[in-house]
């Protein structure tokens, strides 16, 4: 398989496969039926050998629980991350909300994340049928979250997955801005094809972040400041608040919509 074909799997995936839309019986309200979540997806290559990976596993940047591709598949060469953007429907619903998500953002959240899930598994099987190993962390058995001395984060990480393959720059919300904004999903996936690595088109690790504030204005649980970026733990506990309200649903999103990173990298004129 070649850069092309690969990507004519992902689109074929993502035209064909019906988890995309809200079903009859998952849906919060009648009028979210059909409810569209994601746009198509963008994709950018990465090296296993690329030297970000050991300097993630450093104190402060993730930490040594980092598992690199390698030990997730010995035998990998390339990483492929994808970001879906949240269609605008979904965005739109999250911008007139001040504190708790929007039913659509919720959808997009839980719904939303198992149709990425099995759109991974579905690539997988695509490349495991043409003779290529395949494996993806988050969805491996082996994936675990750590909290770790108050330090929130997993043994793998789909935005600084995402920063290295050239997807974009976190943002002062800790999240990845890329050309299409911030408002959305990432996946990746190992696989033991050399495939060329997309060039990464920054150098510093918050590049198409303005540092206008937007977030910390939206952010309803004042998790957010200029000096320290954002405070997972306070997020974290947000979360667990809107949990309880809308159970089994739970998530927020709202820092990520109603500001200039939501849609587009902001730093382009």
């Amino acid at each position: 398989m070649e850069r092309q074909q690969i990507l004519n799997e992902i689109m074929e995936i993502y035209n064909t496969y019906e988890g995309n839309y809200v079903s009859e019986d998952k849906a919060i309200s009648p009028e979210l039926v059909g409810l569209k979540m994601f746009e198509e997806p963008l994709v950018k290559f990465g090296s296993v050998k690329d030297a970000l990976f050991e300097k993630y596993k450093e104190p402060g940047v993730i930490g040594p629980w980092f598992q690199g591709p390698e030990e997730w598949l010995p035998e990998g060469k390339t990483v492929i991350s994808l970001f879906f953007p949240f269609t605008e429907a979904v965005k739109e619903s999250n911008r007139k909300c001040n504190d708790i998500p929007s039913n659509e953002w919720l959808h997009g959240r839980i719904e939303g994340q198992a149709f990425l899930t099995e759109f991974m598994n579905k690539l997988k099987k695509r490349f495991e049928a043409n003779g290529v190993m395949a494996c993806v962390p988050s969805n491996d058995v082996r994936f675990r979250q750590v909290i770790e001395n108050g330090v929130y984060g997993s043994n793998w990480s789909e935005r600084h997955v995402a920063y290295l393959c050239g997807l974009g720059t976190f943002g002062l919300s800790k999240g990845i801005i890329t050309e299409k904004g911030m408002a959305g999903r990432f996946m990746s996936i190992i696989i033991n094809l050399e495939i060329e690595a997309d060039e990464r088109p920054y150098t510093g690790i918050y590049d198409y972040c303005t540092n206008c504030g937007a977030c910390i204005r939206r952010c309803p649980a004042d998790a957010i400041c200029f000096e320290k970026g954002k405070d997972h733990k306070i997020c974290d506990d947000w979360n667990r608040k809107v949990k309880e309200m809308k159970t089994p649903r739970f998530g927020c999103g709202i820092c990520q919509t109603k500001v200039p990173c939501e849609s587009r990298n902001p730093i382009r004129k």
